[in-house]
């Protein structure tokens, strides 16, 4: 009795263990344009180009630890100090990604690919993988083409809905979201692993406009790092129309019917730099986690 109760335990553990060796890890948190923000000068701006503090534009890597590598989520213009961050706090030494996925072209989620180029990495045959009219705009305009031409990246087509295994274990699927496709389509994916599967929406126009229900999704999935651009619509002195987003207080209305497990499971990301959710300790942030929701914060890891 006693042995088989041992291994009972022993079973237990080791598969605790060996459901950690798969993770999604925060390497970004921020809008397109970071923060400090070009020509900002809102206070969280002003606080964070006096005190050198650099929030990273929204980025997630996916690791498999017991083969020690890893696939991104977003090329950004912060990749240097992202894949720095990667190497201090997840792998020994510097390391390349197994392969890259690009939501769409909008310069906070594609332009990082510059660091590939012969002017500073000088990479060979990055895999990116990208949906077909991305594929299009980053092989047919420079100096993206250039990176495909020689070689430094090499360019592979997913379609929405069409699943690829990567990391051994890890299943990665796009889907459609609505948002302004000036240069390409827009992709949200789908990240499963052997216990746990999320879903990464990091843009989207307004949750009305999808044709799916974001309600459901939420039941259905563990975690959801989902568009949290503007918290409310006075947030900036812009036509809030020409950049649309679901503000946050409409994704709090449209989920305020869920339990409180559900809600949980909800964590925002893409954050302006006007929105004082980014600083754990504004009474923004206290507010949204007070309603049962959660914000996304660098290092921040998802276990899958």
């Amino acid at each position: 009795m006693i042995r088989i109760l041992s291994l009972l335990i022993f079973l237990i553990i080791s598969t605790q263990l060996y459901s950690q060796s798969e993770y999604i890890y925060i390497l970004g948190t921020t809008q397109d344009g970071g923060l400090p923000h070009i020509g900002c000068q809102h206070v969280f701006c002003e606080e964070s180009f006096n005190s050198h503090e650099k929030y990273f534009t929204t980025s997630i890597a996916v690791v498999n630890s017991d083969i020690n590598k890893y696939i991104l989520f977003e090329a950004t213009p912060d990749i240097t100090y992202q894949l720095n961050d990667l190497k201090e706090n997840i792998f020994d030494e510097f390391q390349l990604p197994e392969s890259i996925y690009i939501t769409h072209a909008h310069i906070g989620h594609y332009t990082g690919l510059m660091y590939f180029g012969r002017e500073a990495l000088g990479s060979k045959d990055i895999l990116v993988k990208v949906l077909p009219r991305m594929s299009k705009f980053l092989q047919t305009n420079g100096p993206w083409s250039q990176l495909v031409k020689i070689n430094n990246i090499k360019i592979k087509e997913i379609n929405f809905g069409s699943k690829t295994n990567e990391l051994n274990s890890i299943n990665v699927t796009p889907i459609k979201v609505p948002h302004r496709d000036e240069y390409s389509e827009t992709a949200g994916f789908i990240i499963k692993g052997k216990n746990k599967k999320a879903l990464f929406i990091p843009d989207i126009d307004k949750w009305e406009k999808w044709d799916r229900d974001l309600s459901q999704l939420v039941r259905e999935f563990d975690f959801l790092l989902i568009d949290a651009t503007f918290y409310d619509a006075n947030e900036i002195n812009r036509n809030i129309s020409e950049i649309p987003h679901p503000l946050v207080t409409e994704t709090i209305d449209l989920l305020s019917g869920l339990n409180k497990e559900n809600r949980s499971k909800v964590y925002f990301i893409h954050m302006n730099h006007t929105n004082m959710m980014l600083d754990p300790n504004s009474k923004l942030s206290n507010l949204v986690t007070s309603k049962g929701f959660n914000i996304a914060r660098l290092g921040q890891k998802f276990y899958l």
